[in-house]
């Protein structure tokens, strides 16, 4: 079940983030006006976990945001935050499933929540962000029909990420 946040259930805001392995990278390639991507497998995998997120009341209500969660028998399993971008697009700044549920469909569903969303508020499509060592996000992008529209090498260089490509997906209604 997907309910949007509200005042009563804003506490189960980041209880679906939890880390994954980084078992490599994506390699995109530009080429014949389009992206393609192989990967590189890195000799010794690593554990990665994004920081939680601080809850902004505005996603509550104010106008042009929104978080959605997924409960499982009212425990909140996955999350979606989505925000409107000048570029006509809904960005999706974040999206979290917990570790036992990935691969059962909740990222898919959150994914379809938010196309909703954002067909209802007259946006052009979906963008979003991840890092190139996140291989599983970024099949699972190119899996739900995102394509990479955009690579950025400076995005993480003054972080401790400083060896992480950002790379941008979107999906054009």
């Amino acid at each position: 079940m997907i309910i949007k946040m509200t005042q009563s259930n804003m506490n189960d805001f980041n209880k679906s983030n939890e880390g994954f392995i980084v078992k490599g990278r994506i390699i995109p390639k530009y080429e014949n006006n389009a992206w393609e991507f192989t990967e590189e497998i890195f000799s010794e995998p690593y554990f990665k976990k994004y920081e939680d997120d601080e809850i902004d009341i505005s996603y509550i209500e104010g106008e042009g945001k929104v978080v959605y969660f997924f409960y499982v028998e009212n425990n909140c399993i996955g999350q979606i935050r989505i925000r409107s971008n000048w570029n006509g697009y809904a960005f999706i700044e974040d999206i979290a499933v917990a570790k036992e549920y990935r691969k059962n469909g909740v990222g898919t569903a959150l994914l379809n929540k938010a196309i909703e969303w954002a067909k209802e508020n007259n946006f052009c499509g979906l963008m979003l962000e991840t890092q190139d060592v996140n291989i599983s996000a970024c099949y699972f992008y190119a899996k739900n029909n995102f394509v990479i529209g955009a690579i950025d090498t400076m995005l993480y260089s003054n972080s401790p990420n400083a060896n992480e490509i950002a790379i941008f997906w979107y999906y054009k209604f």
